[in-house]
């Protein structure tokens, strides 16, 4: 008998019975909810009070038009647009915490809750501690979380929403 034929047949024979039970895959991850119901959320918690205090920053022109075209875009449904027209904007003022978190909200608008939440964090760092760009931030960070199966983390987010009021100053 052929040596060169026996030695892969026993081999063979002898790794068949190694096999093991196929591992059952870990269970994928599917969001129940779309990215515009997320994004329909974080809109619903930020709405803005009318008795609270609102802080506007002075806006450069060309700044506020990107911003208004990208408005547009995103709603018109153009995403991508909306997104190179922000890149723009933050290209001219990076520390902006409005434009980062429109940012923020394309990300999530097109599935990218990642890096949603590093736009929203961004804005978080740079921006105000109250009002409704606040909740808004928060709300991003909450959704974005909540998308990636972070239970813990995003009722963590959530929580941090609720400090986000403050009602304004009585004077009289």
């Amino acid at each position: 008998m052929n040596k060169s034929i026996v030695w892969p047949g026993l081999l063979a024979l002898a790794l068949a019975g190694c096999g093991s039970a196929p591992v059952a895959p870990l269970p994928v991850f599917v969001d129940p909810l779309s990215p515009a119901q997320r994004m329909a959320e974080v809109e619903a918690v930020a709405g803005s009070q009318d008795d609270e205090l609102h802080v506007q920053p002075l806006r450069d022109a060309q700044v506020q038009d990107l911003r208004e075209q990208a408005l547009a875009a995103r709603t018109a449904g153009n995403l991508d647009q909306a997104r190179q027209l922000l890149e723009q904007a933050l290209a001219l003022v990076d520390n902006d915490p409005a434009i980062l978190q429109e940012r923020a909200e394309i990300a999530l608008l097109a599935a990218e809750p990642a890096v949603a939440e590093q736009f929203a964090r961004q804005a978080l760092a740079l921006g105000s501690r109250t009002g409704p760009l606040c909740r808004r931030h928060w709300a991003t960070v909450w959704q974005s979380q909540l998308a990636r199966n972070e239970a813990a983390n995003a009722a963590s987010a959530q929580a941090q929403i609720e400090g986000c009021t403050v009602p304004p100053i009585q004077r009289f």
